[in-house]
């Protein structure tokens, strides 16, 4: 016999009922989508291990933007690509005036203003080494002299029109310092500073560092990253860019994530939580719904959903420009 408290059939038997049991629902504002920008101006270079991704050069980028911003597209994330030659030790070329982000952020703002322009904030792509901040002479990561970059160029990518800041690094108090240049240069009270809370060391960025030719040319970056079973360090990461004055905390991965995300909806209820659905998810799900094994939209719609679950209000996908016209 079936009692009658464990029957749940009768409310999602309707299909008018199953939104009624979905705690959120997935609209074109809670997508952010990647873009990696290349210095090459008229280059639209396809990224093999990413299918239907490009390095996109500036003046190829309003013919890429402009059906996806009339398709409902509300916010992106710039990645710079920059040429091997303009790459130091020090990163000096990240916040080159004449280079592709800060002349993506000034020609989106310009064709797009509604759209809400974001940028990754991460020396990687443009040191020789390809770490992610400066290095003392034992290579080791020198903190200080890293955080003190990851500022300067939050800031005048701020200053050049970015909506938000987004520091991917992972350096002990970059948050405090991108914070307190934004408050310094008057900025503050305009530009967001999304935290890449818990950001881990992850077999799946793969396909991102070739995308953005980002590669640690020795070693790795698990002293800085962390490791994928901590969910205690994620959860002090968390509280730390919260106390730092963090705006928005992202988890990355996102799918291999799930419980971290879930804790950081805990940790901070009052803030929004991103999750970045990374490269090596985007590609996963592609290939194997190219072999057959799932329908992509399917797949892709479930993955939302599970992120959305878990307590996300934010998501960065690369399945951006699908869900926009799978939405509709």
């Amino acid at each position: 016999m079936v009692h009658i408290d464990s029957l749940l059939h009768a409310g999602y038997h309707n299909p008018v009922q199953r939104p009624w049991q979905v705690e959120r629902t997935l609209t074109k504002g809670s997508l952010m989508y990647p873009i990696f920008i290349t210095d090459e101006p008229d280059s639209l270079i396809p990224i093999p291990s990413m299918p239907n991704q490009n390095r996109i050069g500036v003046n190829r980028l309003e013919e890429v933007i402009a059906p996806l911003v009339q398709k409902g597209l509300r916010a992106v994330m710039l990645f710079g690509v920059p040429n091997d030659s303009v790459k130091d030790p020090l990163a000096t070329a990240a916040d080159d005036p004449a280079g592709p982000v800060i002349l993506a952020i000034k020609l989106l703002k310009a064709k797009f203003p509604a759209l809400l322009v974001s940028c990754d904030v991460c020396l990687c792509e443009y040191t020789s080494h390809g770490h992610c901040g400066h290095l003392n002479e034992d290579n080791t990561i020198n903190n200080e002299a890293s955080v003190r970059r990851l500022a300067e160029v939050a800031v005048n990518y701020a200053k050049a029109g970015a909506d938000n800041v987004a520091p991917s690094d992972m350096m002990d108090g970059r948050m405090r310092a991108i914070k307190q240049g934004l408050l310094d240069a008057g900025l503050s009270h305009r530009v967001s500073l999304m935290a890449y809370s818990a950001k881990y060391a992850s077999a799946l960025y793969g396909p991102f560092r070739d995308a953005a030719c980002s590669g640690a040319k020795f070693g790795d970056r698990a002293a800085y990253q962390l490791p994928p079973g901590s969910r205690g360090l994620g959860r002090r990461a968390i509280e730390r860019d919260m106390r730092e004055g963090a705006d928005i905390i992202m988890v990355k991965p996102a799918m291999f994530y799930l419980d971290i995300i879930r804790d950081a909806k805990e940790l901070a209820p009052d803030h929004p939580i991103a999750a970045y659905q990374v490269s090596g998810e985007y590609a996963m799900i592609h290939h194997a719904a190219s072999a057959g094994v799932f329908n992509l939209k399917t797949a892709v719609l479930e993955s939302m959903a599970s992120l959305q679950r878990a307590g996300c209000s934010l998501i960065l996908t690369y399945f951006t420009p699908e869900l926009l016209e799978w939405l509709d």
